[in-house]
């Protein structure tokens, strides 16, 4: 009789590539977290001393050398981290050996700014054919605005995503994460892996160039085409949606709740499950664009019904029925939510030093890859951490740089050190 033998699951479906990683904040390193959770390698290229800027942006844990970014750590988590001055010819000559070794680039400094250093989208194109080479910035490589420096609250605002946040007659209103940034690191990634497919076919890289106020354009939803076809700039509508309803937040007897009930179908069942069926045969409720003609009304007589019990008396007969509606959670009730906790998103991440930390995991599920365990933390790097690997991996074969036994150094950056012949040929 034959048998089967169980074939263990891969890391990921990027395992095997490498990415250098330039960036530093949230929308570079979004992207290149994201490629990490996926399989790959990321190799973040920091400032010496200081590092990416959010190892100094808060919540933090710990005090004096070993206190740690919490921000830091949830968006580098996964990464190695190697501290190099771009203008030393010491530290050029790891990047090359680096850059030999690469897959991917990851950028987000201003347009020219790493042409200034020699490692500019044109060198690498001839000098490494293969990388392909990611730039994020807030308005492109071309363009009037291109060297304009680009901010999320910026681009928010310049993308017209403020002006349709907020409710009506009140000032606009920021988006509570940070949209432009996690925007353009999504549509980064996306370009990134399309690139990597197109390499299979030819072994040529790609320039990729993601401008955030572009990102944030595509994602106005209809916005655009409703002021092309109607005339009037769409603006401010609270929590209810421009083109559905009821699609919005009800008062119930201990406070809001939503129902998004949005075709004609959902609207039937949704009266039913409200003990109200006659809502759905009045004449200004007959039809989605009559709802949204009279969403005062409409509003009027759901909430005569919902006013009458707790919101999870209506949310239990709302999804017995198969409506959409959902409680408004605060951020404390994620860590307990059975769906989110089911599909294992909640995850750890952890620093050189300080607790794991809770944070929300890769919701991309693909089968054939191992799952992540949950219970094992993600690592952020210290500051030049992995050097010492590095350098091994890049220099020991070739007999320039020796394993020398640097006592209490194991796992540290003193534990590689350059021969002398490496040490004057790399002298900066």
């Amino acid at each position: 009789m034959s048998s089967t033998q169980e074939v263990p699951a891969k890391r990921g479906p990027l395992d095997g590539i490498t990415v250098l990683d330039f960036s530093r904040v949230l929308a570079g390193p979004y992207c290149t977290m994201v490629l990490a959770d996926l399989g790959a390698r990321v190799i973040k290229i920091e400032k010496l001393l200081t590092g990416d800027d959010t190892r100094a942006f808060g919540p933090f844990l710990g005090q004096g050398p070993q206190r740690e970014s919490v921000y830091f750590a949830c968006f580098n988590r996964g990464k190695e981290s190697i501290a190099l001055d771009l203008k030393s010819p010491r530290d050029r000559e790891l990047l090359e050996r680096l850059l030999n070794e690469a897959d991917v680039v990851v950028e987000n400094f201003r347009p020219g700014v790493m042409d200034r250093l020699g490692l500019g989208a044109q060198r690498l194109a001839q000098t490494h054919p293969h990388i392909v080479y990611a730039s994020i910035s807030g308005f492109g490589q071309t363009g009037p605005y291109s060297d304009q420096p680009g901010y999320d609250m910026v681009v928010q605002a310049m993308g017209g995503v403020m002006s349709l946040t907020g409710w009506p007659g009140a000032a606009p209103a920021r988006v509570g994460t940070s949209f432009g940034d996690l925007g353009a690191a999504l549509f980064a990634t996306v370009g990134i892996i399309s690139a990597l497919y197109r390499r299979t076919k030819d072994a040529q890289g790609t320039r990729v160039d993601i401008g955030m106020l572009d990102c944030q354009a595509a994602l106005l939803e209809t916005a655009l085409a409703r002021y092309d076809v109607e005339g009037k700039a769409p603006t401010r509508t609270g929590d209810c949606h421009p083109s559905l309803a009821p699609f919005e937040t009800f008062e119930a007897q201990d406070g809001r709740f939503v129902i998004a009930a949005g075709n004609d179908h959902l609207f039937m069942l949704m009266a039913d499950a409200l003990g109200a069926p006659q809502m759905a045969l009045d004449d200004r409720f007959l039809s989605n664009d009559a709802r949204c003609t009279n969403r005062p009304a409409l509003v009027q007589a759901i909430e005569a019904v919902t006013r009458t019990q707790p919101q999870q008396h209506w949310i239990e007969r709302l999804q017995a029925a198969g409506v959409p509606c959902a409680p408004i959670n605060t951020v404390d009730k994620l860590f307990t939510h059975p769906q989110l906790l089911a599909r294992d998103m909640i995850i750890q991440v952890q620093g050189e030093h300080g607790r794991p930390v809770r944070t929300a995991g890769n919701p991309i599920k693909m089968s054939g890859f191992a799952p992540q365990d949950i219970h094992a933390p993600l690592k952020a790097p210290g500051l030049d951490q992995h050097r010492a690997a590095i350098l091994a991996e890049l220099m020991q074969g070739t007999g320039e740089y020796a394993a020398a036994a640097v006592p209490g150094a194991e796992g540290s950056n003193e534990a590689i050190a350059p021969t002398a012949a490496a040490t004057q040929r790399l002298a900066a």
